[in-house]
Order: C-alpha cells, then structure tokens, then sequence
C-alpha cells in the first residue's frame, strides 16, 4: 500500500475538500436551504471525493492493468447514501461489486478504499459482492434487502451494475410475499427498540415510529411491488393519492432538514431528538411560539404531526399490499358469517359488505357501530373496510346524534380492543367528532421531564393500560374485574388529561370537558357526575399516597367520605394506576401499586365496612403476633412497651418475626450508640433501611442519614423517623437501589448499614458520588420552565406543619433542604420522597422544638424563605 509524500497530499486534498464542503453546505443550511438540496449536495461532494480516491487506488494498485480492473468492479452507493439523503456526518454505505475469479485484485482495493476512505473522514459501511452473492445475502437479510433497493451506479463497469440491479429486481419480484414479511417484520423490531408510538418525547428521528425510516419502508415496499420507490412514481402509477405524495414530501423534507441541523451542531452523527436539543432546535429553526406555547412545543408538535400522518399512510400502504395466504382466501368465508346483511365476521377480521359500505359513506353512527362490533367480535376491521371509513370521515360533521352517542358509549364498555379502535379513530379524526378536545390536545407536548407521551396520546394509553389490568391476578386487577360500569372509567381515562394546554389548572379545565362531554353523548346523570369527578379528581389518589402521611386515619376517611361509594372508589383507583403506567415505561413499579394499593383497601373498609381490612383490629393482631414470636418472660415490660409504641407502617409491612427481631436489635444498642442494617421487599423490589439511634445522638440524624443514602446512590421514596419509649429514635427509610435489578446482595446492604452508622456521629457533609447518565449529563438547570415554590399545608394533619417542595433535581438535594430544616430548629417525623427525572416533589411532616405545629406567619415565611435559599444554592 503506497504511503509516499504524493499520496499523502492527495489525501490531505480529499479531506480539506471533504470540511469545506461541509461549511460550505452548513452555511446554506442556516441561511434557510431546503433538507433535501442539502442531503443531495453533500451526497455529491461525497462521490466527488470518493470517485477521486476510487481513480487514485486503482491505478496505484494496478499499474499498467488499471483500465482491466476497472471493468471489472463497480462502486455501488446504497441505503442513505444511494438514495443521494446523506446527512452530514452520516455513515456511507459502499458496495464494492465485481466479476467472479477477480477477489484478491478486488480485496486489495477494498482495504485500500476503506483506509483512504476512513483517513478522509468519512464512516463507510463497504461491502464486497458478486452479483450473484448480493442477490443472496439478499433473500436472507431484511437490512441487506432493504439497503439495496435503494443502490445506484457511481463508477465502474456499468453493465456489471445493470447486471445486477436485474438479478436483484427479478428476485424481489418473484419473492414479492417472503420480502414484504421481511421488511416489515425487521422494520417492526426496530420500532420496539427505538420508539413504538408516534409520540415518545425523545425520539430517534431515524428510527422511531413516523419517522425518517417509515419513509423508507414505504420506499421499498413501493420498490417490491410495484418496481418503483420514489414516491412521485408511485403518485403516477395511483398507489399514493395527490394528498399522500404531499405528506411523504414534507415529512421527508423537515425531518432531513432536521438531521441536518442536529448533525452540523454535533458535528457528529446524532438522531435522538432529547429535550435539551429540542429547546436548541426550536430557536435555531425559528420558532416563535405563542401566549400558550412555547417554541419547543410548537416545534414538536409540528415533528408529530408529520410522524403522524406519515405512520398512518404507511401503515395503510403496507397493509394495502400484505400477501394474503391462500387458505384464508379458500376458507375464509366458510368460517364466517354475516352481522344483519351489513359485516362479515370472518375467522380474523370483520368487513364490510356492499350495503355496509353504503351505509359507512357518510354515516358517523354507522362507523362506531363496526368499530363496536369489532370490539364486541374482537375481530381487526379489514383494511378495505377502514379505508372506506377513512374516506367517508371528512364528512362526518355536526352535531353527533342519540345513535352515534349509543354507539359510541357502547364501544366504550367493552375492553377486548378499545384501545386499538381509539386511537385508529383518532387517526382519522373520528374521535374528535365526538370530543372536540382531542383537536387541541392532538400532538400537544408535555414539556416536562415526567411525561413521555404528548397529551393525546397519554389519555388514549391510560385506557390501555387500564384494559390490560385485566389479566392480573392481583388486588388492582380484581377491582377493575368488579367495576361494573367500565364504560364510565374509560370515558374519564379518555377525557382526564383534555384540560392541559389551556389557561388555568388543568383539573378544572378537564371538569369543563367532562360536563360538555357528557351532555354531549348524553349519558345518565349518574354516570356523568361520577365521570366529571373522576377527570376532576383524578390526581387525588395519587397525591394522598405519595405526598401525605396515609397512616392517619382521619386523612383516610376524609378521602373515604369524599369518593363516597365503593364503585368509585375502585374506578379512582384503577384510574390512578392507569395514569401512572401512562405516563412512561416503568413509571408505574410495584412499590406504588403496593402503596396506592394500602390507601384503597384503608378506604374500602371505611366505604363498604370491608371485614378483611379493619385497620385497628388489624394492627392489634399483628401485635400479638409479635409477642407470641418474643420468648422471654410475660411480664417483660420494656418489650410490651415497645410493641405499643411501634409505628403502624412497620407492623403491617412485615412479618412479625421481622418485627420481634427488630425490637430485639434495639434493646441491645447501648448508649449512645445507634444500629443500622437492610431488608429487600420482593414485592414492591424495594430496600429498607431501619436505623436504631440512642436519643443523645439523634440530634440533627434525619439529614444526615439521608445524605448517607444519597451518597451512596440510593434513591430515598419515604422516610418516617419515631420517638420510642426509653430514648430510642427509630428511623425507616424505603429506597430504590439503581446498581441492582433485583435484591441487592448482602454485602452491599452491609456497607450502606455501616454508612448510616457512620453518618450518626459524623460533623462532616457527605460526598456524593457521581451518577453516570443522571445528574452528571444533565445541565444544572431545568429543562422545562418548573418553579421551585415552598408550600405550607396546615389543615391535612392534626399535629404536623406540612412542607411540600416543588423544584428540579441535583445531587444533594435532599441533604440541603433536610439539613435547613435542622438548622430552623425544626423536627422531621415523616418524609415522602418523589423524584420523576429532573422534577421533584417532596414533603415533610415538621413540628418546632416543642412538638407542636408551626402558626405564625413570619415564623412560616422564614421557613419557605431559607429553604428557597438552600435549593438554590
């Protein structure tokens, strides 16, 4: 391989080529070029360059046999860079193809063009084939597949390339049904991994639903079945409509320009579109935003409304022309049977006939009833009968009558595949007949980093979810087995969200909705007041078990008396927990389904006098399951004492052995001393640290034990610190330990032990680790416009001031506003920790050194004042 001072010039004049360019065409691109001119001319600067070190190779390996070689091989650009789409710093896929009997020639060459190729800096994916071994590779490998349908001739012999390209186009062909399978299939796996929804609020705009490789699976589709995959072609030969063509070519052209924007700020390959590059893009791109909207949100819902519609159209196009096997053809309709001369239910699907098409035409009613029947069938709805509701949906309009309401509310009732059927109805604009909201909330980003889904796509996931809770063998799944008026819950799911987007706190707006909704479809006024307060209520559930003491019994009668009836209740819960798995993977764990869990069994019995849950007799059996497990004597008083005063959380969450051996533990610690160790909860996969204090230590214990947690990358969800007989202070922490999938092993809950005992005595701040993919990649500022506000609730608890604060997240957090307040002179009894990304809420239960709950106002303002103080610092 030749590595003299000329061929280290010409390379040095490639790669200086290769970066002007690049300035060259990011210049244009500020200055307002369209996504694809620029792909397109960078796609030319890249053949300039490779053509040239393409020439320099072969007649540097070759000699006087240049020209031979040459006939022999041809250079074959594919994928992105065939289809002349490079963005800037995009991998360039090379086939490098040639004649049998020529591979040693041709390796040479390949190593040499992938060196000087690489040295250049570009990223090439080469490969070396025969026609007939590309053709192969081929039928085996959807990426292969799908790569070289979009090739192209760049150098070479060009009869060996037109050689190929009929081998390869006569083989797609006459496997048009095995290609299709394999192209979708392949295209669906990677949607799983990058984004199955449309709507993902941090989408990999190359591979995530609608996006740019959707564009692409319409491409090679239109290439298998119709020998075509520029969507202009196919808009002549009348696969795609005028309208369709329009959407392909603005989507295409505002996610390249998109990439390329990403791209030249990078200045290397990026394609997850995170919210801190979101906020970048939208000022870069010229986004103005409104009174109630922001840039960024007005730039992301324009990135959904082109995924949007780009999903739909695709998934229409390749169902249009999905291989049909021959059995179903033959036995389809001996296993089927007609609904009223108007559908066929068929082993698979339900279709209509030729009187149900005529009714569909133009008939809003006559839509939800197929859609109700293929819930009811629990068939899919075939897909020349949806298309035929998708051309009669512009002109559903007016006002939607008693039948349509029946129907629709009919649909609602049945869970099989409601879901599916909303959010088709959605696609086409049906559902926003008959809630006009979902026009405002369609696309509408949540800016914040707690939600994952835009807002329309939020509501029609928490009916999902909701539906799924079904199959499980569980307390949640039990009560919406028991929910009698299902249709009434998925309506509020439906609606609950509505309000967001709207001045004013999005609760109330949603009861507006609620009330217009239900007047709408006409719905009993039962069912309506019970649907206009759960969309009201929505979040009060979910507030009370993670924000409020809920081992106060008045609070939870409160909350009883307020739902008011056992079938509410369940519909609140299961609503609640829908809500959370909606939100984001992962959000809804088990520690808060055991947690909202306790509150609703707490409220049932006080609702239903359910015997299986009376908290008091409850409690005082597990007392004397705790004294039976203890072997000393009768007249132990220190233990009996202490059995008493043991908080009720501890009781009911373990096993009375766990709880004997606890209280044994504490009567050994020695003054002035303090025990700590560790017990892992399978069913919420939680931690418990339990931490013994002699009451001379326990000054100022609370902040310190939570900057030991913290430090050692523990996430703290609740804390609750109680005063026992005899000087002892008790401390139970509930943490998420993120450096273990399952239980941590025994030597890791030692170490955290040892800490906390450590931090007991310890003067010194804690050090706090650095968390790779957390804080440390996240700017210390917020990504969405949260406030930190100090807020004081005085009336929830009878003898507690109320501390609940609302600010972002930063290493350290916790410590600071737990060491302010020891520093205020305030006591801690119960803590509740929520952290969702960079948004944090916590609460703190305080009395003043007396004991007592905090009144005075400047005393109050002091307090909210110094705590502002210490987060912002």
């Amino acid at each position: 391989m030749l590595s003299g001072p000329h061929f280290r010039t010409s390379l040095l004049a490639a790669k200086s080529r290769l970066e002007e360019g690049r300035r060259r065409f990011a210049q244009q691109h500020e200055r307002g070029l369209p996504g694809v001119q620029v792909c397109g001319g960078l796609t030319a600067l890249v053949d300039e360059v490779i053509m040239g070190l393409f020439d320099a190779a072969v007649a540097d390996l070759a000699g006087s046999d240049a020209d031979v070689l040459r006939s022999q091989v041809a250079l074959v650009p594919h994928g992105g860079y065939g289809r002349r789409h490079l963005s800037p710093y995009s991998d360039v896929d090379l086939m490098i193809l040639h004649e049998r009997g020529r591979e040693a020639d041709v390796a040479a060459l390949a190593q040499r063009l992938l060196q000087d190729i690489f040295d250049v800096g570009l990223d090439l994916g080469q490969s070396v084939r025969t026609p007939q071994s590309a053709c192969q590779l081929a039928r085996g490998d959807a990426v292969i597949l799908s790569s070289l349908v979009e090739s192209r001739y760049l150098a070479g012999n060009e009869s060996l390339y037109q050689r190929f390209t009929t081998r390869f186009e006569k083989m797609v062909r006459r496997r048009y049904a095995a290609c299709h399978e394999s192209l979708v299939t392949a295209r669906r796996e990677e949607r799983i991994q990058y984004g199955e929804t449309v709507y993902l609020l941090e989408p990999n705009i190359k591979r995530s639903r609608g996006a740019l490789r959707d564009i692409h699976l319409l491409r090679w589709i239109g290439f298998a079945k119709f020998g075509s995959p520029e969507p202009d072609r196919l808009r002549l030969l009348g696969v795609l409509s005028r309208d369709d063509r329009r959407v392909v070519v603005n989507a295409n052209e505002f996610l390249l320009r998109l990439r390329n924007e990403m791209h030249f700020h990078a200045q290397k390959a990026k394609d997850v579109l995170d919210r801190a590059e979101q906020v970048r893009v939208a000022a870069a791109l010229g986004y103005a935003g409104g009174s109630e909207m922001l840039p960024v949100e007005q730039f992301m819902r324009g990135y959904f409304q082109h995924t949007s519609r780009v999903r739909y159209l695709v998934s229409r196009l390749v169902e249009s022309v999905r291989p049909r096997p021959a059995i179903s053809r033959v036995l389809g309709p001996v296993f089927s049977h007609q609904v009223e001369g108007d559908y066929r239910v068929s082993p698979t699907e339900i279709s209509a006939t030729k009187r149900g098409l005529a009714k569909l035409r133009f008939s809003l009613a006559e839509a939800l009833r197929l859609m109700d029947l293929a819930n009811m069938y629990d068939k899919r709805i075939a897909h020349g009968t949806w298309a035929a509701v998708d051309r009669a949906a512009a002109s559903f309009n007016g006002e939607i009558g008693p039948d349509a309401a029946a129907r629709f509310l009919s649909l609602l009732d049945q869970p099989a595949r409601l879901a599916e059927l909303l959010r088709q109805m959605h696609e086409l604009g049906v559902l926003e007949r008959i809630v006009p909201e979902f026009t405002r909330a369609r696309c509408l980003l949540q800016f914040n980093e707690y939600h994952k889904y835009t807002v329309d796509e939020h509501c029609i996931r928490a009916v999902e979810h909701a539906t799924e809770f079904a199959q499980h063998d569980s307390p949640l799944g039990r009560a919406y087995q028991q929910i009698k008026r299902k249709g009434t819950l998925h309506l509020a799911l439906l609606l609950h969200d509505l309000g967001k987007g709207y001045p004013g706190d999005h609760s109330d707006v949603g009861l507006e909705i609620a009330q217009q909704t239900t007047a709408r479809l006409q719905l009993p006024q039962r069912e309506a007041e019970d649907v206009k307060f759960l969309v009201h209520k929505h979040l009060m559930m979910s507030h009370l078990a993670f924000r409020r003491d809920t081992s106060d019994d008045q609070l939870v009668v409160r909350f009883a008396v307020e739902v008011g009836s056992p079938e509410l209740l369940r519909m609140l819960y299961v609503l609640t927990c829908a809500d959370l798995a909606a939100v984001g993977p992962g959000v809804l764990n088990d520690w808060k389904i055991e947690v909202l869990t306790e509150l609703y069994r707490r409220a049932m019995h006080h609702l239903a006098g359910d015997a299986t849950f009376d908290s008091h007799a409850v409690l005082e059996q597990r007392r004397d399951d705790v004294r039976r497990c203890h072997s000393a004597e009768p007249q132990d008083h220190w233990f009996e004492d202490h059995v008493q005063a043991l908080p009720a959380s501890l009781l009911l969450a373990h096993a009375p052995e766990h709880v004997s051996t606890t209280l044994l533990r504490l009567r050994g610690l020695q003054a002035g001393a303090a025990d700590a160790w560790g017990i892992y909860l399978p069913e919420s996969q939680t931690v418990e640290f339990i931490v013994g204090v002699d009451q001379a230590m326990a000054e100022g214990v609370f902040h310190k034990l939570a900057g030991a947690l913290t430090a050692k990358g523990l996430e703290i969800l609740s804390a609750e610190i109680n005063t026992l007989p005899d000087g002892l202070v008790l401390d139970r922490f509930v943490v998420q330990d993120p450096d273990y999938s399952g239980g941590p092993p025994a030597d890791r809950l030692a170490d955290v032990s040892r800490a906390l005992v450590s931090a007991v005595s310890s003067t010194e701040p804690p050090k706090f680790r650095k968390v790779w993919g957390r804080q440390d990649v996240r700017p210390l500022q917020p990504l969405s416009p949260l406030p930190t506000r100090v807020r004081v609730d005085n009336s929830t608890s009878e003898f507690s001031t109320i501390l609940d604060v609302f600010t972002f997240d930063r290493r350290g957090l916790l410590y600071a506003i737990t060491r302010t307040l020891f520093e205020l002179g305030l006591s801690v009894s119960v803590a509740k920790i929520g952290t969702y990304l960079d948004q944090v809420v916590d609460v703190f239960y305080v009395t003043d050194a007396a004991g007592q709950k905090i009144e005075d106002e400047q005393r109050l303002q002091e307090i909210r004042q110094r705590l502002l103080d210490a987060i912002d610092q």
